[in-house]
């Protein structure tokens, strides 16, 4: 997979996706990640790439012509343009699976100050993805949560194939709770069933255990009694 960032503050991205399983995954060719400043493809001598909203009112809007020239630039026929907005959908555990599994070549592009003109929107974008029901002072803390969240689903990614099987959301649950060595900390005893070496019934537990903390939790992603 091929991702392409677009953002005023393109190091944002660069210095987080170069760490970890994710720098991991760029050096052994999973994917590759560019981040792009859309300052580049801005035509005038001073690369502006905002302007005063039409109307009035507060802050600025990120123009037309430098996206539209960044993404002309970059799109192939395999490419899905993607806005970070807090307008879109929010980004679940299912969009993640459908663009790891069915994508090609994102572009991620980063909104700023009050985002970009509705034209960008209605004319380039395929799809808007909000990461949560907040405002971020820059789309590319987003496009990271989106990178972090495909990336580790491409096969080969992630050490073991089966982390990411029981993971939270992957099956409609949270996950189940985890624990390591020492057996016994602060009091606090790792549970039994852990450490009896039955794997048919530690699989029960696990189970048991995630349907109880989603039920607690967060009832809405179970189905209605």
């Amino acid at each position: 997979m091929r991702i392409d960032i677009l953002s005023l503050f393109p190091q944002i991205a660069t210095a987080s996706l170069g760490e970890s399983i994710l720098g991991r995954a760029q050096t052994r060719g999973f994917a590759t990640v560019f981040s792009h400043n859309i300052r580049d493809w801005a035509q005038d001598k001073h690369h502006v790439t905002d302007d005063m909203p039409y109307g009035g009112g507060q802050g600025m809007v990120m123009k037309c012509e430098p996206i539209f020239e960044a993404v002309s630039a970059l799109r192939t026929p395999d490419s899905r343009v993607i806005f970070l907005s807090p307008s879109g959908p929010t980004f679940r555990h299912a969009v993640a699976q459908r663009l790891a599994s069915t994508c090609k070549h994102l572009i991620l592009l980063c909104g700023h100050y009050e985002g970009v003109d509705q034209r960008v929107i209605d004319l380039l974008v395929d799809e808007e993805i909000s990461i949560g029901d907040y405002v971020l002072t820059n789309g590319a803390i987003a496009a990271v949560v989106v990178v972090d969240a495909v990336v580790r689903l491409i096969p080969g990614v992630l050490g073991d194939e089966a982390s990411a099987v029981d993971d939270s959301f992957a099956t409609g649950l949270l996950e189940f709770p985890h624990y390591t060595r020492p057996v016994e900390f602060q009091g606090v005893r790792v549970p039994e069933i852990l450490l009896s070496g039955n794997h048919g019934a530690i699989a029960k537990w696990r189970q048991e255990q995630a349907l109880a903390k989603t039920r607690r939790r967060r009832p809405d992603l179970l189905p209605p009694a």
